[in-house]
């Protein structure tokens, strides 16, 4: 037995498995769509932190445990008569062909690149031959890949900067523009500068091939790793961080900093 027959050996198991579940398990029986939801995100996020601390062995076990959620909606689904696994496969399996004729057909493509703009081209065409470009960006998705994912889509139909250079003319107007608010002390209009500016950030990360979401949790872990060094020192010397000075906090700081 090769390595897909195993899979598709351990996939029915656990189909079989999810059968009994829910015909016998009480906490399994009562879980609907809404209450798995956000058990999904958090599974999502763990698997996230995993693949973050490349962690092979966390990412192999999250990666079951969003299984199971995919095996239990499928279930859940064919209850209601609505969908079931062999249609949700299905319909995986055309839309990848489909949206790879460089693959499966005879359409070529010279990277990458173009194989994501014939992507967002076939998505708008599925729809009747037309679908909105923002369309299939989640409402619920997290702001930073939010935005991220909208600058990628409107890229696919050509909205985008002709050089990457040219985003950080348009920062700094958003800067300028985010300054001048500030010192009108205008709440609303520095909340909607400040996210111009985030959002340009956040372009200006994609146009240089850097994941912004990856990016900001780098300097969140760094950040933390350096002021726990802080708070650990204090400790070790017998102070607390409420008694000391910036000043005296920052000489430890620079410490911490090279340990990064």
């Amino acid at each position: 037995m090769n390595d897909k027959e195993k899979s598709a050996e351990e996939f029915e198991k656990l189909l079989t498995i999810m059968d009994r579940l829910r015909e016998v398990c009480p906490w399994d029986m009562k879980q609907t769509f809404e209450s798995l939801r956000k058990l999904t995100i958090e599974e999502t996020y763990e698997l996230a932190d995993a693949v973050f601390s490349n962690n092979d062995d966390g990412i192999r076990n999250e990666l079951g445990d969003i299984m199971l959620h995919l095996v239990f909606y499928a279930k859940i689904g064919s209850e209601r008569g609505t969908f079931n696994m062999t249609d949700v496969l299905q319909g995986i399996n055309q839309k990848l062909i489909y949206r790879h004729p460089h693959v499966f057909g005879d359409v070529k493509v010279s990277g990458a690149s173009e194989v994501e703009q014939n992507w967002e081209k076939l998505k708008i065409k599925e729809d009747n031959g037309y679908k909105p470009v923002l369309s299939g960006v989640p409402s619920s998705m997290p702001a930073i890949v939010k935005a991220n994912r909208i600058q990628e889509k409107v890229r696919g139909v050509g909205f985008d900067w002709e050089k990457s250079e040219q985003i950080w003319d348009k920062m700094l107007e958003e800067i300028t523009e985010l300054k001048n608010e500030i010192r009108n002390r205008d709440t609303e209009k520095i909340e909607s500068e400040l996210g111009d500016v985030m959002f340009s950030i956040i372009n200006a990360s994609r146009l240089y091939g850097i994941d912004p979401e990856a990016a900001l949790e780098k300097t969140n872990r760094k950040f933390i790793k350096r002021f726990n060094y802080l708070e650990n020192e204090t400790l070790r010397k017998g102070i607390s961080l409420h008694d000391m000075s910036l000043d005296e906090m920052n000489v430890i700081w620079e410490e911490a900093k090279k340990e990064d």
